[in-house]
């Protein structure tokens, strides 16, 4: 009994230093109270997290602790509907943040959207950055649906008005994008140029333009999960590339069992990225069962690779949505390897490969795959 004991009181000093936090997100919000809440969602060197905090005469406060600068979304539910409420409601009270080792203070008298944020050196800087790229990509979203509902029913009906919107709408964010770009260049030793860069690189990444810039990164930057990642994403910008080899990898389906690429030789295949909390992968799932069953004998497999972190979600979607191809997945979410390899940075996306695994297309949805995978067996 006294060496159980002992060998308790030396992990005590233990246990007491892994709860300790390093940061606090406090919140004086007006005078709500239960049953509102506050949800947040934030990524730490990779791995996701979530909380959430009971608010109390306008108060709540959430801790944790993080390795280094964290990306996330804090969204407040002021009649208690719930988080998926809290933030996809219209008008919801969602904001989208960076902070580091530090106590931010939220002060507002009716919502986090319109809240005074005090004590985050990360938090200023980040307001600064999107001061000289010309604000956040909720801002110019907000932008264009706040101009589009301005405008009258007849208008919003008019094919040529919403073309045009649409066109301001695409022309702010390119130009959005090569500030960042620039911001990355100019300013090599911010965090935020690593932000810049990852964001302005895209899905599609154009290797020469960005590497050099990549490259000339503080190398502390550069080591971040979110450096490593970027230069996977430029990586797969040359092999990912139509008329390559496919990557090859090998990922446990919904079994356990390994399945691998290489395996589907001979075979027109579709790497298809997806997740079951994907709204547009789920509503483009009834289109891939019917191509699955138009061509699954002539030749074709589709192999899906799920960026889902709960394995119950993932294989419930698949039996929703009635999916028999393959499934596979190592429940990392946006840390999926086969995902970071093949550079996917938004889904749903994929790759069809013919029968040397060669890579023939991207990015194929709906009518361009019908339409491609027409042209090749039809």
């Amino acid at each position: 009994m006294k060496l159980k004991l002992a060998a308790l009181a030396a992990l005590l000093p233990i246990a007491a230093s892994a709860q300790k936090t390093n940061f606090s997100i406090t919140g004086h919000i007006g005078k709500l109270d239960k049953p509102a809440k506050v949800y947040i969602d934030y990524m730490d060197n990779g791995t996701s997290h979530e909380d959430s905090s009971a608010v109390v005469n306008g108060e709540f406060k959430i801790t944790g602790t993080v390795a280094g600068i964290t990306t996330s979304r804090m969204a407040f539910d002021h009649t208690g509907k719930g988080k998926q409420h809290a933030i996809y409601a219209p008008n919801a009270d969602v904001v989208y943040i960076y902070f580091g080792k530090e106590n931010m203070v939220y002060t507002s008298a009716d919502s986090l959207v319109n809240a005074k944020v005090t004590g985050s050196k990360v938090y200023d800087e980040f307001e600064a950055y999107n001061k000289q790229i010309g604000g956040t990509i909720m801002a110019l979203t907000k932008a264009v649906n706040a101009e589009f509902n301005a405008a009258t029913p007849e208008q919003q009906k008019d094919t040529a008005f919403v073309k045009a919107v649409d066109a301001r709408y695409r022309k702010s964010i390119a130009a959005r994008n090569e500030k960042q770009f620039q911001f990355a260049k100019n300013n090599p030793n911010s965090y935020f140029a690593l932000v810049a860069l990852s964001e302005s690189a895209g899905t599609h990444v154009d290797v020469d333009k960005i590497n050099p810039v990549f490259k000339a990164l503080n190398p502390s930057l550069r080591a971040t999960d979110m450096g490593k990642e970027l230069e996977q994403r430029i990586a797969a910008g040359g092999i990912t590339a139509i008329g390559k080899q496919a990557p090859a990898f090998t990922q446990n389906d919904v079994n356990g069992k390994p399945v691998s690429l290489a395996d589907l030789k001979g075979k027109y295949v579709l790497v298809e990225f997806w997740a079951s909390w994907c709204a547009p992968c789920r509503a483009g799932n009834p289109n891939l069962v019917k191509q699955y069953k138009l061509y699954k004998d002539k030749g074709f497999e589709i192999i899906s690779v799920s960026l889902d972190n709960v394995k119950d979600k993932w294989v419930d979607a698949i039996a929703k949505d009635g999916l028999p191809w393959i499934q596979v997945s190592d429940l990392k979410g946006w840390n999926n390897a086969v995902g970071r390899l093949y550079g996917v940075r938004a889904v749903p996306q994929s790759f069809l490969l013919d029968k040397d695994g060669k890579i023939i297309g991207n990015t194929l949805r709906d009518e361009t795959l019908n339409a491609k995978l027409a042209e090749i067996f039809n």
